[in-house]
């Protein structure tokens, strides 16, 4: 065993250092820190502490309090001097008046057939000169990715808002307490006057969550489709020239569009309950070719596309998703 001089020469330590090291620090005292002549007294302090809580002051900032003082000719301590009151009695913490954002509930909302659930949007079309713009308001049911009414409008209001949506739930024979109508929180859709058209058709009214864009999934994914179509212009000639073009989309994505959302069937197939014989025939043909060509087939005989049971807009978790199991397993036998 070597020496405590050995070892320090070994790892090129000097041995006055090795011996400070092993040396038990002691820790020395600390002195009390003595008290200012300018420091408030005990009954000065408190009686700052007991203004600083007056009705008045109790959501004003120790600044504010301290110009209201000296505008009505009273001057107790300073700025810096209120606030080592206030931490030293654990109150240091936001004083001021302001608003208390509530915290918005997460909209969860379940469609297992067409006319349960709609959502709706509007979008800029562009105009022929700079600065203008058209308005498309389209409502869509999330269910069969149905468009069930549009318009164009050269203004975005409530009122027009209200047209369209008394309209279209008038087409689509929409009853009382069927029907949830989702959309984000723009001007039309917070009017005064939708809320009371909604509550004349016993319509549940569903918004988004401030600030979250993808509480309103399928309108913003139906916008994406439109504004890819290859024929959509870069600007609009006339508010004609637009409807024109809408009238065609629209006529397309109803009726020919084949949906990944809804088993690559049309929306029209879905929405006017023909989702069940489309899966007969599609079944029927790829049976068909399993026979011909059974060796084309890997994995055995092919089976088509299903329909989903349900649509959600923002699912909830497994555990509170079984609660709605029985309304989505009755659903299935429907197509």
């Amino acid at each position: 065993m070597c020496s405590a001089g050995e070892a320090c020469a070994a790892v090129g330590m000097p041995r006055s250092t090795y011996y400070r090291l092993i040396q038990p620090v002691e820790e020395k005292p600390k002195a009390a820190r003595p008290k200012p002549q300018r420091a408030l007294s005990i009954d000065e302090s408190q009686q700052v502490l007991d203004v600083l809580h007056e009705e008045r002051f109790r959501d004003k900032a120790p600044a504010e309090v301290y110009a209201k003082l000296l505008d009505e000719g009273c001057y107790l301590c300073s700025i810096s001097t209120m606030y080592r009151i206030l931490h030293a009695n654990e109150e240091v913490k936001e004083r001021r008046d302001q608003l208390r954002h509530p915290e918005y509930k997460k909209p969860e909302l379940l469609a297992v057939a067409q006319n349960q659930v709609w959502s709706w949007d509007i979008t800029k079309l562009r105009g022929p000169a700079k600065w203008t713009s058209y308005y498309l308001y389209v409502i869509i049911d999330i269910f069969s990715r149905y468009v069930v009414g549009w318009m164009i409008a050269p203004s975005q209001t409530g009122a027009l808002a209200e047209e369209l949506i008394s309209q279209t739930c008038s087409r689509q024979e929409i009853e009382r307490e069927q029907l949830s109508i989702h959309s984000d929180r723009g001007g039309p859709m917070t009017s005064k006057a939708v809320a009371l058209l909604l509550s004349d058709l016993g319509v549940t009214k569903s918004l988004n969550r401030r600030y979250v864009s993808d509480d309103n999934p399928y309108s913003e994914s139906q916008f994406k489709t439109l504004k890819s179509r290859p024929t959509f212009p870069d600007k609009f000639g006339s508010i004609e020239d637009a409807r024109a073009w809408c009238q065609d989309f629209f006529k397309w994505y109803n009726n020919e569009h084949y949906h990944g959302g809804i088993a690559l069937m049309t929306p029209a197939t879905v929405h006017y309950g023909g989702a069940k014989e489309c899966n007969t025939r599609r079944q029927k043909t790829l049976s068909s070719a399993h026979e011909r060509y059974p060796e084309r087939f890997v994995k055995g005989q092919p089976t088509t596309l299903i329909l989903p049971n349900g649509v959600w807009i923002n699912q909830p978790p497994p555990l509170v998703l079984s609660s709605f199991a029985p309304l989505v397993v009755t659903a299935r036998s429907s197509f």
